[in-house]
């Protein structure tokens, strides 16, 4: 799983934290605080940083309500805004202040979307109260549930928008589930094999049909 790293200059973190750049200095030449030092000697700083600075400043982490939204394709992207919009509203409605929209483009079956892994990194660095979506699938497609076991263990609050399975979702979970037959499958069969081209054709043809017929 790939983590994407922020990385904040000295004064940028200065800010985040609410201490003075020289506050910093000193903490870094007591060996409180070691902050990447760059070839050109300019100081650096991560969100594991904001951690451990917090913890010397014993001042509790930010908890924070965000918001996620997700689409698989980059065609999809009138559907995000869309999305990020009917939440935004659903929060106001419900006198929900939010403190930060995260979004990403691509496969509820790929873990390695970088807002959903920032998303993660702040619960498990205690910052989110509360992360609001619009369903479940936008979250993830499979293991919902270990991941909702996840937040409830860091004591976050998931609120889902719309419990019921939106119709437009539904081409979007054959591709899902195409993706799926097509790594099994070529793992059988090897992927140039006639018996895998039937086999992921067949499959589509199943799934599209069900999907009319409801």
């Amino acid at each position: 799983m790939i983590k994407v790293i922020v990385i904040y200059s000295i004064g940028e973190f200065s800010k985040k934290l609410g201490v003075s750049i020289q506050t910093l200095r000193n903490w870094d030449k007591e060996g409180k605080l070691k902050p990447i030092k760059l070839k050109s000697g300019h100081r650096r700083y991560t969100d594991e940083h904001f951690v451990i600075a917090s913890n010397l400043l014993h001042k509790p982490l930010p908890r924070r309500t965000i918001i996620y939204a997700r689409v698989s394709s980059n065609k999809q992207k009138k559907e995000l805004e869309h999305q990020i919009e009917s939440l935004k509203q659903f929060c106001i409605a419900r006198g929900i202040v939010v403190d930060e929209i995260l979004s990403d483009i691509g496969s509820a079956l790929n873990y390695n979307r970088p807002k959903f892994q920032k998303l993660f990194d702040l619960i498990l660095s205690n910052q989110v109260e509360r992360v609001i979506i619009a369903y479940k699938d936008r979250f993830v497609r499979f293991g919902y549930d270990f991941f909702e076991s996840i937040c409830k263990r860091y004591n976050v609050e998931i609120i889902v928008m719309n419990n019921a399975e939106d119709k437009t979702y539904e081409q979007e979970m054959v591709e899902d589930l195409m993706t799926i037959i097509h790594v099994f499958s070529a793992r059988l069969y090897g992927s140039r094999s006639y018996k895998q081209k039937k086999l992921k054709k067949v499959a589509k043809e199943v799934l599209e049909r069900e999907i009319q017929e409801e």
